[in-house]
């Protein structure tokens, strides 16, 4: 490796560094926050995501939707969510408002209703940095120069000599300060790089096409949209429960087995259904997703999980690797640490950058002295 390309290595990590360093620092700790959402949320909601167990069955979709209704009738629904796992889980319904209402799932009656909490804010600054589609487009081309800044500190922890390589893998803590601070930034780096990549990448994967041509480039299978439905009648456009309640049963009917159930009303309009179920021996989701006409409730395609190519299979496992939940609680474990360390490296080689500039400047004034 000669001298000048890794000269040019450096000057590309530095200002790219010096540029994205405060955003990374703030999509690190939120996602350092947001690692553990679910687990925080089952030991802080408890006492409304859950109902005492009764010999009843599922009081039906129609039910809930209409008491959600009855409480907010000028709000739309964006997302329910059913836990066909736990039968005594609350139903859960959220609007445009941000706001949740929870209902008890063998008489539809209202448990709890909450606005967004903390940790929705916490999501809202790792995505969009409180500030709408700007905010989101700062945020994904800061995930992808910080992507390029990994690489190329990759690239510049490799010692010139192979009898380097012991000491770039421990943190001299004898050292000073200054070498210290080197040694966190390097050797951490170094080691919490692939993982960082991986989360990195994931990230992109949400905001870019690209990201998701690239994955269907090196599995070398294509991303399938589901097929297309062939003279499908419309379910019902009358009343909105109506609709809701008949897609659910006709689903849950067809696709029996299901774990969870959710509806999201996409930006598109279209109202997508996904049927998460149980995989022990894998990783991956298995998940059956089937998209219906917002208005009409139409069904218009079909992905079933059973037909994936090796790039669907990642895209339904982008959101567990991006999480660490792929790798079970381990995983988030190391997640979480990994985005520790990520938020720490803008802070250390800014220290680095300043203390050399700090060095300069006193060999400038030695030289006018000597002058």
């Amino acid at each position: 490796m000669t001298k000048g390309f890794k000269k040019a290595i450096r000057q590309i990590h530095l200002w790219l560094g010096l540029a994205s360093g405060l955003i990374v620092f703030i999509v690190s700790i939120t996602g350092f926050l947001y690692v553990f959402e679910e687990e925080i949320r089952d030991f802080t909601q408890k006492e409304y995501l859950h109902v005492p167990v009764e010999a009843k069955p599922f009081v039906g979709l129609q039910s809930i939707i209409e008491r959600y209704q009855h409480e907010e009738p000028k709000q739309k629904i964006t997302a329910i969510k059913i836990n066909k796992e736990e039968p005594n889980a609350t139903v859960q319904i959220s609007n445009k408002k941000k706001k949740t209402y929870y209902f008890n799932p063998y008489n539809g009656n209202l448990v709890n209703q909450k606005s967004a909490d903390w940790l929705n804010t916490v999501l809202e600054i790792h995505r969009t940095l409180l500030l709408g589609d700007v905010g989101e487009f700062i945020q994904g081309w800061s995930v992808v120069i910080f992507l390029i800044i990994l690489i190329t500190g990759l690239i510049l922890w490799f010692p010139n000599q192979m009898r380097l390589v012991r000491q770039s893998l421990k943190i001299k803590w004898s050292g000073s300060f200054k070498r210290v601070n080197y040694d966190l930034h390097q050797v951490l780096g170094f080691y919490a790089s692939i993982f960082l990549l991986l989360i990195a990448f994931s990230g992109t994967y949400f905001a870019f096409d690209g990201s998701k041509k690239a994955v269907s480039f090196l599995t070398g299978s294509k991303l399938q949209k589901g097929d297309e439905a062939v003279n499908t009648a419309k379910i019902d456009s009358t009343t909105i429960p109506v609709r809701y309640n008949r897609i659910y049963e006709s689903a849950d009917s067809k696709y029996p087995g299901a774990s969870s159930i959710t509806f999201s009303v996409r930006k598109t309009g279209e109202l997508r259904l996904r049927l998460i179920y149980p995989n022990k021996w894998a990783t991956a989701r298995n998940q059956n997703t089937i998209f219906f006409d917002g208005k009409t409730g139409e069904l218009l395609r079909t992905k079933l999980y059973k037909n994936n190519t090796a790039a669907d299979v990642y895209e339904a496992s982008n959101y567990d690797l991006h999480t660490g939940a792929f790798f079970g609680p381990g995983g988030k474990i190391i997640w979480s640490i990994v985005s520790l360390i990520g938020a720490s490296l803008p802070i250390t080689g800014f220290i680095i950058w300043w203390n050399k500039g700090k060095k300069k400047s006193k060999k400038a004034k030695v030289k006018q002295v000597l002058a």
